[in-house]
């Protein structure tokens, strides 16, 4: 399999050492999910196709209460991904009303959406919170994009005063994160083109949410 480019991966790793993150992988799977390979009947991304092909798990600034995350796992001794995904599809699909592909997360789970795929097969991802009425928000235009987003993300948690003092920040991902979403330009085609209207649906009645989404779009309120 020919592997894509990961610039977005090697910059998050890159800050999670630079800024004395904790940063934990294991090595990939012998045989790997490939690009284009059934998952729970969804076309694998080719981004995290790339990205399991590199690593079988990963663990990301886990020290930060609301900023770390996880790669779901799978490798030759655990396949928390594919049974995530089983899980996944049999009791959130229905109610976000859109099958995705759940690849990472801890306080709230990203995936990406077939049905968002460029021309080269890379899916938008979205950040799940499905604490009591699912929802979904756009993060960015694929997995990649969505690893180098993340990590200026914790370049701003680490640099703001509240870390400096106390070791943590409010610095939430992505309401804070408007002017990083916004460079992401076929991310905001996708949200002005209304793509992401139906994950969307519940929350867009909130004041926040509307100024957020505009913020990132640089659309009215």
């Amino acid at each position: 399999m020919e592997l894509m480019a990961l610039p977005g991966l090697e910059r998050l790793m890159e800050v999670c050492q630079r800024l004395n993150l904790s940063l934990e992988t294991l090595p990939p799977a012998r045989e790997p999910l490939k690009a284009g390979s059934l998952l729970e009947g969804l076309p694998f991304d080719p981004v995290l196709a790339s990205v399991y092909a590199r690593l079988g798990l990963a663990r990301f600034a886990t020290e930060l209460t609301a900023a770390g995350w996880r790669l779901k796992r799978s490798d030759d001794q655990q396949h928390k991904l594919e049974e995530e995904n089983k899980r996944w599809r049999e009791r959130w699909w229905e109610e976000l009303g859109e099958p995705m592909i759940v690849f990472g997360g801890d306080l709230y789970t990203y995936a990406t959406v077939p049905r968002l795929a460029d021309e080269r097969g890379r899916q938008a991802v979205v950040q799940v919170d499905t604490y009591e009425e699912p929802y979904a928000l756009p993060v960015a235009s694929n997995v990649d994009r969505f690893f180098d987003t993340y990590s200026r993300y914790l370049e701003a948690v680490v640099a703001d005063p509240d870390y400096q003092r106390t070791g943590d920040s409010d610095l939430l991902f992505p309401w804070h994160t408007t002017e990083l979403l916004a460079r992401d330009e076929r991310l905001v085609e996708l949200m002005r083109a209304g793509c992401f209207d139906s994950l969307m649906k519940s929350v867009m009645t909130s004041d926040v949410t509307r100024r957020w989404f505009a913020k990132v779009t640089g659309s009215p309120v």
